[in-house]
């Protein structure tokens, strides 16, 4: 099977290529420049045109791993935000519809579509009602597969990914807490500690998306991908630095993040029928960033 990984070199698109390189010929594509690979495809990082990506061969699946991942970031920077997490995705898309049709295609999607659930766990029949631009806008990528899908056939499939974390990962929750006490032994966190989230190891994620394509009808579906546990801030920062640096202290500050949400956790049931079961619990995953930390941190 040809598996091309747009946004190769991220944090979900390296790991994707490693573990998909075993059993497939993959090919990448992403901003960076490399001059190593010859199953690499350089686009442009203001104006990423994959009109030749999908003319030079035919792929028989695309995984979208490219864009932006930072809620904050898109408060501050909407335009950009709204380029890499939508507008890429039609590009991409319409690419795909002229050149290779046949080719099925992963969005990776976000929980950030949600915003504040009305109900837990959330099933994929939840009402969509981002909060942040980010959210939005993963929203409208998933209406463009949607639409990609009923008016053109493409068979399209977005993953609703919650807390997704691991070795590599250079940003967010558990990369903020190792910044944070670094120099010293206070840590001081947005909330009050008691928001919850649904965390997902790396390694697990990259197993969904293979039963994704293994399974997945693609037909415009939306997949919840998480491991349906709900965890405190409060609890996993505790279980973090006592790994990490057991003697720091921990407050938290009160005032919520803007464009955070409060509590989430997935209904799995989906991915599990495809066969998804957990494979790294947050204490074992925790280890391993640990020690991926104390290498590259």
């Amino acid at each position: 099977m040809k598996i091309l990984i747009i946004g190769s070199k991220g944090f979900i698109g390296t790991h994707c290529v490693t573990y998909f390189s075993k059993a497939h010929t993959v090919y990448q594509c992403d901003i960076v420049v490399d001059y190593n690979d010859l199953n690499y495809i350089q686009v442009d990082a203001t104006n990423a045109d994959y009109t030749e990506v999908f003319q030079e061969r035919q792929y028989d699946i695309c995984i979208n791993c490219s864009g932006a991942a930072s809620v904050p970031d898109s408060i501050k920077h909407p335009q950009r935000d709204f380029m890499l997490n939508t507008a890429n995705v039609f590009k991409q898309l319409d690419a795909i519809r002229k050149n290779n049709p046949d080719c099925k295609y992963i969005n990776l999607s976000s929980a950030a579509v949600y915003g504040n659930p009305e109900f837990l766990p959330i099933t994929e029949a939840h009402p969509l009602n981002p909060i942040s631009p980010y959210g939005v806008h993963k929203k409208m990528a998933e209406e463009i597969c949607e639409s990609f899908y009923k008016n053109f056939g493409l068979r399209t499939c977005s993953l609703r990914i919650f807390s997704a974390y691991g070795e590599g990962l250079k940003k967010q929750l558990f990369w903020d807490l190792h910044n944070k006490v670094k120099t010293g032994k206070e840590a001081f966190l947005y909330g009050n500690g008691n928001e919850s989230r649904d965390f997902i190891h790396i390694a697990d994620l990259i197993k969904a998306i293979e039963l994704v394509i293994e399974n997945c009808a693609f037909q415009s579906d939306c997949i919840n991908v998480a491991n349906g546990n709900e965890l405190t801030i409060k609890q996993v920062a505790t279980t973090f630095y006592g790994i990490f640096k057991p003697s720091t202290n921990i407050h938290f500050e009160g005032q919520a993040r803007l464009g955070d949400p409060t509590n989430w956790v997935a209904d799995i049931s989906k991915i599990q029928d495809y066969g998804y079961t957990i494979g790294t619990d947050i204490k074992t995953g925790l280890k391993q960033y640990i020690t991926w930390l104390s290498e590259n941190g």
